[in-house]
């Protein structure tokens, strides 16, 4: 009974660790993919706006290029806007994560 038990937690153990290393490895693959994901998911943004952009505090951006385009969306995180303050990323870290946001649509 307990090598049974041993090996069933065993076996568990190995797969979710097995799992959860290609999970690591997809997102890293994928933010490395954009700049300004990597900038976004580095940034304060996730904070407010959730890691996969989906809203926390903040708005859901998901679909913020469909709304604003990416002068826009730079002129905000510029600016502030609402509850959020200004100059939450500036320059090319600034450039990248409008950018980035643009294509979300």
């Amino acid at each position: 009974m307990k090598k049974q038990l041993s090996a069933l937690l065993f076996s568990s153990a190995l797969l979710l660790a097995a799992c959860g290393g290609e999970q690591s490895k997809q997102t890293e693959n994928t933010s490395s993919a954009d700049p300004g994901k990597t900038a976004f998911q580095q940034n304060t943004c996730v904070g407010c706006h959730g890691k996969d952009m989906e809203g926390a505090s903040g708005p859901n951006l998901q679909k913020i290029g469909s709304k604003y385009s990416k002068e826009q969306i730079l002129n905000i995180i510029k600016n502030g806007k609402g509850a959020m303050p200004k100059g939450q990323a500036e320059g090319k870290e600034a450039e990248q994560i409008a950018d980035y946001l643009a294509k979300q649509k």
